[in-house]
């Protein structure tokens, strides 16, 4: 038989065969449990087990003594934030001193201030900076440009040139002199020599297109006809932009038809006052400003020929505040010594500039540059016009 094992109390108790023998005779003296009401069902595998338990075959282990945790340290309590903590210690014991940083608070009290006061420069590292502004009553006109050239001479700060020469350059379409309004006839573009026309003149043109790189086509188609077309305003030749209502044959300058109050749209179309829908109009254009690149496309070697078969004549060529007067020439033998890697110096070259004045740090004056010869050289001239002052000759053997 097996020896059976029964752990009661921390205690193995092994039973043997002998000892459920010796069991059995004793059982009669034990009162017997209750038996529960349940059914018993009958087990598999039947094993019998007594409560009966000999002291001379039990082997008791020796039990395992719990072991006590050591008990908690008592919590460590944190000065405030503000103060400067201190741990009194005895006699015996070592003296420890922690400080800690003060938090910053979002919002600081009169009273609870944390952070220590500083020593303030001032006048060395900082300074204190007021703004006032002012702000006047009712409404405020700003300024008109003659207000302020006025308000400049009076300075004597003034940055305005002398008046430069009056430009003679007449529209071919409108007859005007000089370049126009931003929003209105613009400026001018050149057609062909001595030929000007307003860049919105052209391009407010029955015939006439862009293209998407900026390129006026049919401007001399336009040209052509409007010198036999009379603008109904002004009753001059040179009409080009006509009402778009089918059978309506009036025709306007583009200044006429602005003067006339004629209602241009978005899709390059005009009507004229008798056309023109009643009130504000969702496609209507009322800015005529050009700022993106436009020019009059033509045939550069036809133009050339032209010059060449008219002849010389006095043009006047400018760029900003450089004019040319004369381009100058070179003969073979000067070839060699008037030139260099970068640049050409004809002699007898003629220009004039508006610049900064030597003497004045706010006044422009002109500067007459001109290339002459000496001693197979070319000599650069400088000569600077100012009122008020006798004319400057500078002369070298560099441009520079």
């Amino acid at each position: 038989m097996k020896d059976l094992v029964f752990c009661s109390n921390n205690c193995f108790v092994l039973y043997s065969a002998a000892v459920q023998a010796k069991n059995s005779e004793n059982k009669e003296l034990v009162p017997t449990l209750p038996q529960s009401p349940m059914k018993e069902r009958p087990p598999k595998a039947f094993h019998q087990y007594s409560n009966n338990i000999s002291t001379l075959d039990v082997h008791c282990l020796p039990q395992l003594q719990e072991k006590v945790s050591p008990p908690s340290s008592p919590p460590i309590m944190f000065p405030p934030a503000f103060e400067a903590a201190k741990v009194e210690a005895k006699p015996d014991e070592l003296k420890v001193t922690v400080k800690l940083k003060p938090r910053l608070k979002a919002i600081h009290s009169s009273l609870e201030d944390c952070r220590p006061p500083s020593k303030k420069w001032k006048g060395m590292k900082w300074k204190k900076w007021s703004i006032q502004i002012v702000i006047p009553k009712g409404s405020f006109k700003p300024p008109c440009e003659e207000e302020i050239d006025e308000f400049l001479k009076k300075l004597g700060t003034t940055l305005k040139p002398d008046p430069v020469p009056k430009d003679y350059r007449k529209c071919c379409f409108c007859h005007e002199e000089g370049d126009g309004l931003t929003d209105g006839p613009a400026r001018l573009l050149n057609l062909d020599l001595d030929l000007w026309v307003h860049l919105n003149c052209a391009l407010w043109s029955t015939e006439v297109y862009e293209t998407q790189a900026g390129a006026l086509i049919n401007v001399e188609l336009a040209l052509r006809r409007g010198l036999q077309m009379k603008c109904m305003f002004c009753h001059k030749m040179g009409a080009t932009s006509g009402c778009h209502r089918l059978r309506c044959t009036n025709i306007y300058h583009f200044t006429c038809a602005i003067k006339a109050q004629c209602m241009f749209f978005k899709d390059k179309t005009m009507l004229c006052p008798m056309h023109k829908p009643k009130g504000t109009h969702e496609q209507e254009l009322s800015y005529f400003a050009v700022f993106r690149r436009v020019y009059v496309q033509r045939d550069e070697v036809r133009q050339i020929a032209s010059i060449v078969q008219r002849g010389e004549r006095d043009h006047t060529f400018r760029v900003g505040s450089l004019i040319f007067h004369a381009v100058g020439q070179l003969l073979p033998q000067q070839m060699q010594a008037f030139h260099s890697s970068k640049a050409l110096f004809p002699v007898g070259y003629e220009a004039s500039r508006l610049y900064w004045s030597m003497r004045y740090a706010n006044r422009r004056c002109r500067y007459l540059c001109s290339i002459e010869e000496k001693d197979g050289l070319p000599l650069f001239v400088i000569k600077v016009v100012e009122q008020g002052h006798e004319d400057l000759v500078l002369t070298d053997t560099t441009p520079k």
